[in-house]
């Protein structure tokens, strides 16, 4: 059997990371995005969504310094503090972002004497600021690309005090919104959290995409019958692989199939007439590659 080398691995990387035209355009794009709703929607509001776009917010009430000067600086400090905790390979990943994002910030600064939305409404504005934070973070991110800043901070939360990403998100993002309570009151930190929940939510479905498909894994008694079903009636093919139970240690087959949402209930249903015992799990499936 032939092994993964280090020097296979490192081939693989490289054609991964490979920048193209494509991948470049979606990223801008998802930056201008980001910066026209941080613009428009979220620092009029003095709403603070984490990262140092919620820092620059709170530097700009208490000394009136432009936001995008306070996210560059504190961009450029946080790309030097990187390549000396992180290394110059996780650097580089960030360089881009750190740079174009607060360009664009800048560039769409007074973008409200041009386009006139009312803010007044700050529900409103959290939700729409939300979505659109996160439509472009999600090209950034698919595009595989960062825009740096809070980002550089979790991975060295990371490694350093052995958290997960996600723990280390907590602790930075969060003591960030948290502090806006301070400074802006209660209320400004309740519809920043909504904003953060828009933007996780928002970007997680640009880059996975919303699930056209679902994924049952079944383990029945009655697995010809069930397997006929699928097969004959709904006209999806089925995988059987072997599993053993952890408790019981007992051996028994795993039915697995994916098959259009629409679908779903009455596989649903035809599992549970054919065997009420049987047991299965649904799981969203986003993409489908390959296969006959």
């Amino acid at each position: 059997m032939n092994s993964f080398s280090k020097s296979k691995y490192l081939v693989l990387e490289n054609k991964i990371n490979k920048l193209n035209i494509t991948r470049l355009i979606q990223f801008v794009i998802g930056c201008f995005i980001v910066a026209l709703s941080y613009n428009i929607f979220i620092a009029p509001n003095d709403l603070v969504p984490g990262g140092v776009g919620g820092i620059a917010v709170i530097i700009n009430n208490l000394f009136n310094i432009q936001n995008s000067t306070t996210i560059f600086t504190l961009n450029i400090f946080l790309l030097i503090l990187s390549y000396f905790t992180l290394g110059k390979e996780k650097t580089k990943a960030s360089i881009l972002g750190s740079i174009i994002f607060p360009m664009f910030v800048r560039a769409t600064e007074h973008i409200n004497i041009w386009l006139q939305v009312d803010t007044s409404k700050v529900l409103l504005s959290a939700l729409c600021g939300g979505i659109m934070f996160g439509f472009g973070a999600g090209l950034i991110f698919k595009a595989g690309f960062t825009t740096g800043g809070t980002d550089i901070i979790n991975q060295i939360i990371s490694k350093y005090a052995n958290m997960s990403m996600g723990k280390s998100m907590l602790c930075s993002d969060g003591l960030i919104v948290l502090s806006s309570a301070v400074f802006f009151g209660f209320n400004s930190m309740l519809y920043s959290i909504l904003i953060l929940y828009c933007i996780s939510l928002i970007a997680d479905k640009v880059v996975l995409g919303i699930s056209d498909n679902k994924m049952f894994y079944i383990i029945t008694e009655k697995e010809d019958e069930i397997k006929d079903f699928i097969m004959k009636y709904l006209h999806h093919g089925v995988t059987i692989f072997k599993a053993k139970g952890g408790y019981k240690r007992k051996s028994e087959n795993v039915l697995m199939t994916v098959l259009p949402t629409k679908d779903f209930y009455k596989l649903r249903e035809g599992i549970e007439e054919i065997d009420e015992e049987a047991f299965f799990i649904v799981t969203d499936s986003y993409e489908l590659f390959g296969g006959e």
